[in-house]
């Protein structure tokens, strides 16, 4: 029998239908909190206009009919169903869209490098699909024409500024409309005392988020389910006391009847209909920390019957008590169980924060991958679920904006504006992608593409049309916001390609290594040396600027390239490239480490462990008989789950190995460059990296140097250095300064 046909064994299926459903489990406490918490402030948000001057039941129906409309189609049939078909290798989010197309096309702009599927076997499994007519005409005009491939960066950079502008909007609509709940029983309560009260929990919701999404999952998983089961009993009992014939609502027909006779008021109230859907785009950016089925499960099990139910029920309430309609989502709670399920309620808006706070975590670690973004610290909050993590600066970041959002607005009308705004925009973004996938990934056809950009596209240009109406409401805020952050993205890209560009037309040939000697004065020391640089081949301008100014290197020199791939994770097996550089004598290598942005990064004690038995298994394979002057390439494989790979032990630098015992390779006898290696490791490490300053040339323009001197060089100042981010010991580093010019 076929072993790749063969049924899974019982044990096998049963640990994966356990780990799905646990995953589900965990995904209400992250994903669908913003989703589900919106019944408190759609229909308040809606009726908050002109359109508080229509009070008929058919007024009421209709709003419900676009509510459940809008639900259906967008969460359910364009997410659930096609949407996160499109992830990367697991991962989701407007970035994951641009690197599927990256790696698949020529499409990308990203000083990064990208990967095909033929270069990283694991991500090709599937049968190539033959192209379209269609596919080879878009990537033949995107090869073509430089700008459409600017224009697709600059979009897919909106779109992630505006989620991490939502992770902005998010918790301060969410905590501030639980918290003026009270208002329904305590109407005396000054304004000051709810906004102080939803501070305090914003406070607490981010000091939470260092335990990780796993924990917090866990957490705030049952304060979900508990908010789901209140919304959707007190749903049923609205509907069964007040006015049982609300289903006739769920017919689109009195979406017909709603803007009949609402009018223009009833279009501009479209900026709070669309407030129903805010976190739908959260199931598709936290992808990466959950899987497909689970978070499918999840949503048509669970999420989406509780939701409509509650819709119903608030609208069966209203459609009796029209007074109530501008009031608050509170006051269609029964007297006896208001108490309890305002409590879940407030729980529940914390919750509701975390789906977006996890996904601007994922969208900014992608942006830091591929050189969007400037150097933060991530922190992985889960040996098993490997897109868990926790960024410490955004996260502090994020806090003080919501509380100034909060203390300045006071109003959730104003931030519902702003809210609706960004959660649509970065929603249309996606439709205008997945026609890309479609055509060119998915080699659909383009007819189809445009089918479901024409549906899903016009359904949400109505409500971007209908928010931006609102622009002086409140919707300047996150377009302010996302201009911010789209202009650092921007510049950090900007600057990073200049400065990668610099060194490598400066970099130093390889023959000026190999023609260094002791007759030119240079001097070799004991150890070896990292040199840290952006340059594949060659020698970078820094060490060159180094060797000139202190004629003097280490026994060992390896050149060592970092380079992030448009592809989630790098096979383990092709994470290292080696070649030597020159004949053995002179002990120069090079060594390029290839990572996905959502691989891991090694401490430097793990990474040094790694890195030396890699040069170490590469001079076993190639031999004493390799050519002179010929560079071997190897592509090593980790075997080491731990990173310690061989039992090399650590040093803390140079000069430190005095007390160290001699270790051989795997007990393999060792050759006489071995040996050689092994000494070198036992008189100490050091790291080389360049601290460069980067500025314009004086001949450049006044915008240019703003951009380069003021703005560029503010951000790499404030962010994390090289060596922080990589983890390198303090005491082992070597910093050459050097001034950039471009």
């Amino acid at each position: 029998m076929d072993p790749e046909n063969a049924t899974p064994p019982p044990d096998s299926r049963l640990k994966f239908y356990k780990s799905t459903l646990l995953l589900a489990y965990q995904s209400f406490g992250v994903v669908y909190g913003d989703l589900s918490i919106s019944p408190i402030y759609v229909y308040q948000s809606t009726f908050s206009g002109k359109l508080r001057s229509h009070e008929e039941d058919d007024v009421i129906l209709g709003v419900l009919s676009l509510v459940f409309w809008t639900l259906t189609l967008i969460p359910l049939c364009k997410y659930i169903i096609i949407v996160l078909g499109a992830d990367d290798n697991g991962e989701g989010g407007t970035f994951a869209l641009y690197s599927l197309l990256c790696r698949r096309t020529k499409l990308c702009l990203s000083s990064a490098p990208h990967a095909t599927p033929d270069e990283y076997s694991p991500y090709n499994s599937e049968t190539p699909l033959r192209e379209t007519r269609g596919s080879l005409l878009i990537k033949e005009f995107f090869e073509k024409h430089h700008n459409s491939r600017l224009l697709l960066l600059l979009v897919v950079l909106l779109g992630t500024s505006m989620v991490i502008g939502d992770g902005i909007l998010t918790p301060s609509m969410s905590v501030l409309s639980a918290v003026n709940g009270i208002k329904v029983k305590a109407k005396g309560l000054h304004e000051n005392y709810t906004v102080l009260i939803a501070c305090l929990i914003l406070v607490g919701l981010f000091a939470l988020q260092h335990f990780g999404t796993h924990r917090v999952g866990f957490v705030f998983a049952p304060i979900l389910l508990a908010w789901l089961l209140c919304i959707s009993l007190v749903g049923l009992y609205n509907i069964i006391h007040w006015n049982p014939g609300i289903f006739k609502a769920l017919s689109p027909y009195y979406v017909y009847i709603f803007f009949k006779k609402a009018g223009k008021d009833g279009w501009r109230s479209l900026g709070g209909v669309v407030l129903c859907i805010t976190g739908a785009e959260a199931m598709f950016a936290d992808l990466g920390h959950f899987s497909q089925l689970s978070i499918r499960i999840a949503f048509t099990a669970v999420v989406y019957p509780c939701l409509i139910i509650a819709y119903m029920g608030e609208a069966a309430y209203y459609t009796k008590h029209t007074e109530d309609l501008e009031r608050s989502f509170f006051k269609t709670i029964p007297e006896v169980v208001f108490w309890p399920v305002f409590v879940v309620a407030t729980l529940a808006t914390v919750v509701a924060s975390q789906a977006i706070i996890s996904a601007t975590f994922s969208i900014i670690s992608q942006c830091r991958a591929l050189r969007c973004f400037p150097r933060v610290k991530i922190i992985h909050t889960s040996g098993q679920i490997h897109g868990q993590i926790y960024i410490p600066e955004v996260n502090w970041i994020l806090m003080v904006l919501c509380i100034a959002v909060v203390v300045g607005f006071r109003d959730t009308e104003m931030i519902g504006n702003a809210y609706g705004l960004a959660v649509i925009t970065v929603m249309f973004v996606t439709t205008c992608l997945m026609f890309l996938v479609i055509v060119m990934v998915w080699k659909g056809w383009v007819l189809a593409a445009l089918a479901f950009v024409v549906f899903f596209g016009s359904l949400e240009l109505v409500y971007v049309a209908a928010c931006f109406a609102k622009v002086h409401k409140g919707g300047w805020l996150p377009l302010t916001f996302s201009l911010i952050v789209l202009s650092v993205m921007c510049i950090w890209h900007y600057g990073t390609i200049k400065k990668h560009s610099f060194e490598n037309h400066n970099k130093v040939c390889l023959d000026m290594i190999l023609t260094l000697g002791p007759h030119c004065g240079v001097t070799r020391v004991p150890g070896i040396c990292l040199i840290y640089s952006n340059v594949v081949s060659g020698v970078p301008p820094m060490f060159a600027h180094f060797v000139t100014n202190f004629p003097a290197f280490h026994q060992i020199l390896i050149f060592v390239t970092i380079e992030s791939f448009t592809v989630p994770k790098v096979p383990v097996s092709q994470r290292f490239l080696v070649s030597r550089i020159g004949p053995p004598q002179f002990c120069l290598f090079q060594c390029v480490v290839r990572y996905g942005y959502k691989d891991a990064r090694k401490d430097a004690h793990a990474f040094e462990n790694q890195l030396l038995e890699t040069i170490a298994e590469f001079l076993r394979r190639s031999g004493d008989d390799c050519d002179t002057g010929t560079s071997g390439l190897m592509t090593v494989i980790d075997s080491s789950p731990e990173g310690d790979a061989g039992g090399v032990r650590q040093g803390n630098g140079a000069g430190t190995g005095t007390n160290r015992k001699r270790v051989r390779f795997r007990g393999v006898v060792c050759s006489k460059e071995l040996e050689e290696l092994e000494d070198a490791r036992e008189s100490g490490l050091a790291y080389m990296m360049g601290n460069t300053c980067v500025l314009a040339t004086d001949t450049s323009s006044y915008i240019k140097k703003f951009v380069i001197n003021i703005v560029y060089g503010f951000l790499r100042r404030n962010c994390r250095r090289p060596a922080t981010a990589l983890g390198v010991p303090h005491t082992s580093l070597i910093e050459v300064g050097m001034a950039y010019r471009v």
